[in-house]
């Protein structure tokens, strides 16, 4: 397949996915809260289910998509966000809303491993850590289309989920359209599911841990932390929002970067960038200009570094692209949830500042677990004819 006939697709349904299907909830939550009559509580519960979610289904959805290839999985992810989001357009209480927040929670979870596995299939060698780089940017299309929708649209919040699940249809559609329906599944290694004596995975499961852990307060609490440090207007704290989804896209270019630095360096500069998005925040809380430059900082790296985490992860399982996606997201996963229990606990007992510090610290230390050396695609094809 052409390099732009399953990327452009694949950006597409990761941005309705990650930033309409889950991202989106925690803009539009005061409005669904004011309606819905919902606790604290019962929306921090909820809001848990996203996490939940993807934890489990990108479990389910590596290993289906070892055994019976990447069309079905990516199928199953786009309709579970559609029905998901419908669901939360017409809900009536709480109850149903955390239902439809668990099937478009579990979509992200569905999409990521298949695409892996779709791009080591259809794409040449040579190219799919652009690819897989590019796609994962889908991530900032998606948050940057949930900013504006939260600016244009609030306090419509039906309407707005309406919308996206209209546009997450019509990409599902498409999607339908161009994954090819014959699949050479006999690529994948079926008894390659086990991390065990696999070298270089155990730095990648506790580097992805530690940056979850490490990221999960911005994304939770850092526009409730701009919100009660400084008096901005709500388009001003949508735009807060925005700001991470565009430059986000700049993440897109960390395939280039890992060919031009090598892996072990964009790790490392993605690592520090990463960490200085969530200080700045906590220096410069009521400052406009520096908190929207946190923003674009954080949204660039974050984009940057899953990137890294991805093409890290596939160059360790040579032999399961899905599986190289999946370990490394999970984990990223499982630090977030960590992450956010942690930082509400260290809000109540200190500050915003104080946690947001010790969020960036927690992720200078990670870049002490980085990938040791570069692996070039010479050194995977000599290892993939050894296996």
């Amino acid at each position: 397949m052409r390099f732009s006939q399953l990327v452009l697709p694949g950006v597409t349904m990761i941005a309705v996915t990650y930033g309409l299907a889950r991202f989106s909830f925690g803009l539009l939550l005061p409005d669904i809260n004011s309606t819905l009559n919902m606790s604290e509580f019962t929306s921090g519960l909820i809001s848990s289910l996203f996490y939940l979610a993807y934890c489990f289904t990108i479990i389910y959805s590596t290993v289906l998509t070892t055994r019976d290839g990447p069309r079905k999985m990516i199928l199953l992810a786009g309709a579970a966000a559609v029905v998901g989001l419908m669901i939360i357009t017409m809900t009536p209480n709480a109850w149903v809303l955390g239902f439809g927040v668990l099937l478009a929670g579990s979509s992200t979870g569905l999409i990521s491993p298949p695409y892996g596995a779709a791009i080591s299939l259809w794409i040449n060698r040579a190219e799919q850590g652009k690819a897989n780089t590019w796609i994962n940017s889908g991530t900032s299309l998606g948050i940057i289309l949930s900013g504006l929708g939260a600016i244009v649209l609030s306090p419509n919040w039906r309407i707005t989920y309406l919308i996206y699940a209209i546009l997450t249809l019509l990409v599902l559609i498409w999607n339908y359209r161009v994954i090819p329906k014959t699949e050479r599944t006999s690529f994948f290694q079926i008894g390659e599911l086990s991390i065990k004596g696999v070298k270089g995975a155990i730095p990648l499961i506790i580097a992805s841990l530690i940056l979850g852990v490490s990221t999960a307060a911005f994304w939770t609490f850092s526009r409730t932390f701009i919100e009660i440090a400084g008096n901005y207007p709500d388009w001003q704290l949508s735009l807060f929002w925005v700001m991470i989804g565009i430059f986000g896209i700049l993440g897109g270019f960390s395939g280039s970067m890992i060919e031009t630095i090598g892996l072990p360096t964009a790790y490392k500069v993605g690592g520090v960038v990463l960490a200085s998005g969530s200080i700045i925040l906590a220096l410069f809380p009521t400052n406009g200009v520096m908190a929207i430059a946190s923003a674009g900082i954080f949204g660039a790296a974050y984009i940057f570094i899953s990137g890294v985490l991805l093409v890290w992860g596939i160059k360790v399982f040579i032999t399961n692209a899905s599986l190289g996606i999946g370990i490394p997201f999970l984990l990223l996963a499982l630090g977030q949830v960590f992450g956010s229990t942690l930082a509400g606990t260290w809000i109540s007992l200190w500050s915003y500042s104080v946690t947001f510090i010790i969020s960036g610290m927690i992720g200078l230390i990670a870049i002490l677990i980085g990938p040791k050396q570069t692996v070039t695609h010479e050194q995977i094809r000599e290892d993939q004819q050894q296996v």
